[in-house]
């Protein structure tokens, strides 16, 4: 049936600078308006719960595990996954509002409208960020930019994977392009927050830049580190370092990055996903959907869904020993389910509910231990006076009972919304400056610096062990014996490059756990196949569930592109390796 509509609208009757407002804030508002739990801006089941850092968690092996379970075993993830096609097609829509609205910028005059260039390098930024996360998930992708225009067909013939190529390093040149356009084009600071500024570009470039130096082979397989793309990426980062004290710098503690009263109200968060609640919108609020199901399952007010568990192996990575430093060697040898065993081989409820005192009391911890992970019988989220239960644990026997929390609030901030769900609206900090202090030392060490590399993460570290005032009892005494030192070489290390490479990624584990970065960290490192087998190998011993779980190399670094696309793409599409 054919019905003629009654009127069209002419998107060339919008050419005011209101307009323009309206083709921008469009752009921002898709990121923010996802109704899904397959964001590609919800960084824990893609690049946590595939990685060494968490466990999928929820009701059982049975709850999301033909998309999610298949993801963080390795086996049995296909194109058709549930979980591949959806990023996919929002993160397109995101890229074509901002494509939309460059077009109709480029046609209005600067004297017309004064924050066009702002305005397109906004534009530029979030379409190389999509891109980026696009890339990061699936290496090959269409790059659609604003002269990609016409019917479906147009865009159909846009292949993934350019054969006038040999590698994939032209679609980090796109993305790079993208981003020092923005860099050129953003203000030092925006005067309305939630937009991104310069500061924002200068980190991607380098962050672009980084991933671009790992280079890899057809079978992902990193075959060359690029000294210059170092180089040019420290270039980037000495920007953002070289204004520390003023526009950046870590917070006192390192839990301020994670409570609702911190959105944009800290140095050391350099971009930051905006969400809202009660702003007058019929769903009550632009609220972070896709980690809505990590809150604790019906307990201190939040009522759903048990998502996002520590590993185990991820908890044991915070203990120190009486040096405080990492046990580099021998953290794994244990972990808490160990300690809480009934003779049949079942958990103890009781003492999993007194907070496991023998696993906590045989070690000295790093503080973020307590930031990042949320354990029964000990204060939620800073307040001594709410004691996490283990009812807020929905399936501890499957999953352990160390509860992810950075994504989570205290319940008794006004920014919770249930309708049927349970949400927050807690901002997603997208790009931090403790991880650009990070990356700065990963670049240095690359470049036979290390001895510059030692400051940078001792500057981490030393916030990590001033970040303990927050985790105490309602007796004012810590919740658990925190003890962390900076490395001092020749006193309690031997600083060369193999130690410093080595404190550096544990650094970043700990600094970033549970926050979506750990998968691609190893991804650009070229290390997955053997981080993931070692840790499967011990993770078997702990959970059935785990009993298949193998990471094969060239494959597993990337999602296969969903199939829902390669039937779009009517054959100008090429699969990746091994799906």
């Amino acid at each position: 049936m054919e019905v003629n509509p009654k009127q069209v609208l002419d998107e060339g009757l919008l050419n005011s600078p209101e307009d323009m407002e309206g083709f921008v804030t469009a752009t921002y508002a898709r990121i923010t308006d996802i109704p899904s739990w397959d964001s590609p801006f919800s960084p824990w089941w893609s690049g946590s719960m595939r990685s060494d850092d968490s466990y999928k968690g929820g009701g059982g092996v049975w709850d999301g595990g033909d998309g999610w379970g298949f993801m963080e075993t390795f086996v049995n993830l296909t194109a058709n996954g549930w979980p591949i096609d959806y990023p996919w097609y929002v993160s397109y829509q995101i890229i074509q509002r901002s494509n939309t609205a460059i077009q109709k910028l480029n046609n209005i005059a600067e004297e017309d409208y004064p924050l066009k260039s702002v305005r397109i390098g906004e534009m530029k930024f979030i379409r190389a960020f999509v891109h980026f996360r696009l890339k990061q998930f699936f290496k090959y992708m269409p790059y659609i930019d604003e002269n990609v225009v016409g019917s479906s067909g147009e865009f159909e013939a846009i292949p993934n994977k350019d054969a006038k190529f040999p590698n994939d390093q032209y679609l980090w040149e796109r993305i790079l392009s993208d981003f020092k356009d923005a860099e050129n084009a953003l203000p030092a600071t925006q005067p309305e927050k939630g937009r991104v500024d310069k500061n924002a570009a200068t980190a991607m470039i380098a962050r672009t830049l980084m991933f671009m130096a790992y280079e890899q082979d057809d079978r992902h397989q990193v075959i060359n580190i690029n000294k210059d793309r170092l180089t040019e990426a420290l270039v980037y980062l000495n920007k953002i370092t070289d204004q520390e004290g003023e526009k950046v710098g870590l917070c006192g503690n390192f839990g301020e990055n994670f409570i609702h009263t911190s959105d944009n109200n800290t140095k050391e968060s350099i971009w930051e996903i905006q969400y809202s609640i009660d702003d007058g919108s019929s769903t009550g609020g632009k609220i972070n959907r896709g980690e809505g199901l990590n809150h604790p399952w019906n307990w201190g007010g939040f009522q759903c869904c048990g998502f996002h568990h520590i590993s185990y192996n991820m908890g044991n990575a915070f203990k120190t020993g009486p040096d405080g430093l990492p046990l580099f060697d021998d953290y794994n040898k244990d972990s808490y389910g160990d300690y809480i065993k009934n003779t049949d081989g079942s958990d103890n409820i009781a003492l999993v509910e007194a907070g496991n005192p023998e696993y906590f009391g045989k070690y000295s911890w790093d503080p973020r231990f307590s930031h990042t992970a949320g354990v029964p019988g000990h204060p939620w989220k800073y307040d001594p006076g709410l004691i996490f239960e283990s009812r807020g644990i929905r399936n501890g026997a499957e999953y352990g009972w160390l509860k992810s929390v950075k994504e989570l609030p205290h319940p008794g901030c006004d920014c919770l919304l249930y309708d049927g769900w349970q949400f927050n609206s807690m901002n997603k900090r997208m790009i931090r400056y403790d991880e650009v202090l990070l990356w700065k030392a990963e670049v240095l060490i690359q470049l036979d610096r290390w001895n510059e590399a030692l400051a940078p993460i001792n500057k981490v570290r030393e916030r990590a062990a001033n970040s303990a005032d927050w985790l105490i009892k309602a007796d004012g005494t810590s919740v658990m014996n925190y003890h962390v030192e900076i490395y001092k070489p020749g006193e309690n290390c031997v600083w060369d490059k193999d130690f410093a490479w080595k404190a550096m990624q544990w650094e970043n584990r700990l600094e970033m756990a549970g926050e979506g970065r750990r998968f691609f960290d190893l991804q650009r490192w070229g290390n997955l196949e053997e981080i993931m087998n070692n840790y499967f190998t011990v993770e078997k011993t702990r959970f059935s569930w785990m009993a298949n779980a193998r990471f094969t190399a060239g494959r597993d670094e990337f999602f296969p592109i969903p199939q829902n696309q390669m039937k779009w793409a009517k054959g100008n599409y090429t699969q990746n390796p091994g799906y």
